[in-house]
């Protein structure tokens, strides 16, 4: 069997991370949560009193952000969890304060080149599955294995919605589809690594898929290209 790089993109709230931990975790593959690296620039700016509700030290964190280290390990449970230079963050990132930071620091420039580099020099032994937006057009344009995830906005604003009633959250339908789309526009159109589908991506609707029909769909895949 070939050691590859599986690269999962595609849309909010199609499932991309579930999908990515349980393909990486039957093939023996380390998974890599692209979304998690930017949590954890978000904490290492907290954590330094470099981030307020109105603004980032962007002058600080740019002159430091070479010291920033991301890894990641798999714990004895077979669950990938998020290394800060070192230090397992991985509770630490989950926080709504390290989210909201993420989605600050992702939108700057010099951040996501430091961390499209760690990224890179993850793949180059190979035997990874990463999910996030620009995995297979920037990240890892050569990946073997190249996935699209998509649904419909109607249908994914469902399931978000879904998820919320359970947690006991309130939220209305038509707010939660807003949001939805307005992030859509926002991944599609931002100027720094906008979300695209590659070239030579497999796309996967899966407006109407089990999540078991999902997994034997990817796990096709990766057969194909593993045991060519």
């Amino acid at each position: 069997m070939n050691k590859i790089i599986i690269a999962i993109d595609g849309f909010s709230s199609c499932g991309k991370s579930t999908l990515a931990k349980e393909l990486a975790r039957e093939v023996g593959y380390v998974y890599v949560d692209s979304g998690a690296m930017y949590r954890a620039v978000s904490l290492f700016c907290i954590r330094n009193g470099w981030m307020t509700d109105s603004e980032i030290n962007e002058a600080e964190l740019e002159k430091n952000i070479e010291s920033i280290h991301i890894e990641f390990k798999t714990n004895a449970e077979g669950i990938s969890e998020t290394y800060l230079n070192g230090l397992n963050v991985e509770r630490e990132i989950r926080s709504l304060e390290v989210a909201n930071g993420a989605s600050r620091v992702s939108t700057l420039g010099f951040v996501r080149r430091e961390l499209v580099r760690q990224q890179q020099l993850m793949g180059e032994g190979k035997g990874i599955v990463m999910d996030g937006r620009d995995i297979g057009t920037v990240v890892f344009p050569s990946a073997e294995l190249k996935i699209f995830l998509t649904a419909s906005p109607e249908i994914r604003a469902q399931r978000r919605f879904d998820e919320m009633a359970a947690k006991g959250e309130t939220a209305n339908f038509e707010e939660v589809l807003a949001n939805v789309k307005e992030r859509d526009d926002r991944d599609q159109n931002r100027a720094e690594s906008p979300l695209r589908k590659a070239d030579d991506a497999v796309v996967v609707d899966n407006s109407y898929l089990t999540r078991e029909e999902q997994s034997k769909l990817l796990r096709t895949f990766f057969n194909e290209k593993a045991f060519s």
